[in-house]
């Protein structure tokens, strides 16, 4: 699914000659650096390069691939990535199972007024609280894929309200699961029914970008609460499985808050008392 000569071929694309100390002028028209430049700028051979670039050389050194990360600008998830794929084929890493123990559903239970999800390396909700299920807005969570969700299901319109921004980490993360765990079937499967039912999938997957989830800000256009501006956490889980706990929380005081408890005041089943029914419009209403 990746591999290191497409991922080279991607990185020196980007590269401004200029930037690298290459003159320019109006006769170029490579986009990036050409080969022999990031060869002669990393210290390797043009053929070594080509060899690379072609997958016809495989295992090169630590030096020659900070060498490379150095030249191509990467930075460290980048950096990682490239490593790995440069490991490649000989050491392969079994998929993760998806399980998730009752210990950690125990820690999930505890979290009442936040949405949090357990998921794992193909976006696959593994487990959610009550309020994660009113934010979806279906009961059960479990089985959702939020890439899936993202551009087949709710599109441009839909909940994300930084739909544009969400399809960038999305692609992103997926392209390092791709490079974790090349050989797991479902992976291979969902990234091909994306790219058959996605055009803007296959845009940025060609891209060949990868993003590291962390932390950061996720809007959410909720069709009872309205807008719900959410700070999202990342708790990667200490077992190397790439499973993750999120939280999702709003800035105390804020109308995302407010929503928040809106959303609290839903049952179960996702029906509101009239009480909440009639605040929650009047507040999607503004």
């Amino acid at each position: 699914m990746d591999d290191l000569a497409g991922f080279l071929r991607t990185r020196r694309a980007r590269v401004d000659p200029a930037a690298a100390g290459i003159p320019v002028d109006g006769r170029r028209r490579v986009v990036g650096l050409r080969r022999e430049e990031v060869a002669h700028l990393s210290g390797v051979s043009v053929d070594y390069y080509v060899r690379l670039e072609q997958g016809r050389a495989t295992q090169p050194s630590e030096q020659v691939l900070d060498a490379l990360a150095r030249v191509l600008g990467l930075d460290r998830t980048e950096r990682e990535h490239l490593h790995r794929l440069a490991r490649q084929p000989r050491r392969r890493t079994k998929a993760p199972s998806g399980r998730v123990r009752p210990e950690l559903l125990r820690v999930l239970d505890l979290v009442v007024d936040a949405p949090a999800l357990v998921m794992g390396h193909r976006l696959d909700v593994l487990a959610g609280n009550r309020l994660a299920g009113l934010l979806y807005g279906r009961p059960d969570v479990v089985g959702l894929n939020v890439a899936r969700h993202l551009f087949l299901e709710e599109g441009e319109h839909g909940l994300y309200a930084g739909w544009e921004t969400c399809t960038l980490d999305v692609v992103g993360h997926l392209r390092l699961a791709a490079g974790k765990y090349p050989d797991d079937p479902r992976l291979t499967s969902l990234i091909g029914e994306l790219a058959v039912g996605s055009e803007r999938f296959r845009r940025l997957w060609a891209r060949a970008d990868v993003r590291a989830r962390t932390h950061g800000c996720k809007a959410y256009r909720h069709p009872l609460v309205g807008l719900l501006e959410l700070h999202q956490e990342n708790f990667a889980l200490p077992d190397g499985s790439g499973t993750e706990l999120l939280v999702l929380t709003a800035a105390p005081g804020s109308p995302s808050a407010d929503g928040l408890r809106l959303l609290a005041g839903l049952d179960a089943a996702g029906a509101a008392d009239e009480g909440v029914r009639d605040a929650a419009g009047a507040r999607a209403a503004e």
